[in-house]
């Protein structure tokens, strides 16, 4: 017989910056080796091993052997959820250099949500679609699905998620309106989808211009 919920054990997890960082990492569903977590992670190798035993022993992410190397990705999408719901009540950090900057930016235009599209241009996508959805979805060449809305924690309104929200980021991908990002869960919009999604979809682009580094 079993109690209530312990939720101190998980705040317990994420409390430490190295780990916190490795979740966000794995974020977009990507199974990643521990060298490249290490490095999102600024610690050690053998620093990160401790941390990734950690999150594998909290049942937060699973490892699987591939050759020589272990690969580490989220243990499922319920943990990409709890991402995200901490993602929106968590304070953000400050752009200390033009680089975070860059990079802060891209995961706030877009960006993968386990295995959806989100960031403002997931929020531009739900806002058309909101409007004869089944007709842009034809033009897609998306078939209708089961869709949840999911709160962005960067833009504190929905996108969407659920199988229609999976059918619709493979098929940006599949056309090339989007790219994945080289080391981090950002999507990259390309000449293509600068096109494409005013075309297919009607959306006014979320403007790209990068964040500045705060004082």
């Amino acid at each position: 017989m079993t109690g209530d919920v312990d939720l101190a054990a998980v705040g317990a997890v994420l409390a430490e910056p190295a780990r916190a960082k490795v979740l966000l990492a794995l974020g977009d569903g990507r199974s990643l080796p521990a060298s490249v977590l290490a490095s999102e992670a600024g610690v050690a190798p053998s620093t990160a091993s401790h941390h990734l035993a950690r999150l594998v022993d909290a049942g937060l992410i699973v490892a699987e052997a591939r050759g020589r190397h272990r690969y580490f990705t989220l243990a499922g999408p319920e943990v990409g959820g709890l991402i995200e719901a901490v993602a929106r009540v968590a304070p953000p950090q400050q752009v200390r250099s033009l680089r975070q900057g860059t990079r802060a930016h891209a995961v706030r235009y877009a960006r993968r949500c386990y295995d959806h599209l989100a960031g403002r241009l997931g929020v531009a996508v739900a806002d058309a679609l909101a409007e004869d959805g089944e007709r842009k979805l034809e033009i897609l060449g998306v078939a209708p699905g089961d869709s949840r809305p999911c709160r962005d924690w960067t833009e504190q309104r929905d996108h969407i998620a659920g199988p229609l929200g999976t059918a619709l980021l493979a098929r940006f991908l599949e056309l090339g309106w989007l790219v994945h990002g080289e080391t981090t869960r950002a999507l990259r919009l390309t000449d293509a989808g600068r096109a494409g999604f005013p075309d297919a979809l009607g959306i006014e682009l979320p403007s790209p211009a990068p964040a500045t580094p705060r004082a």
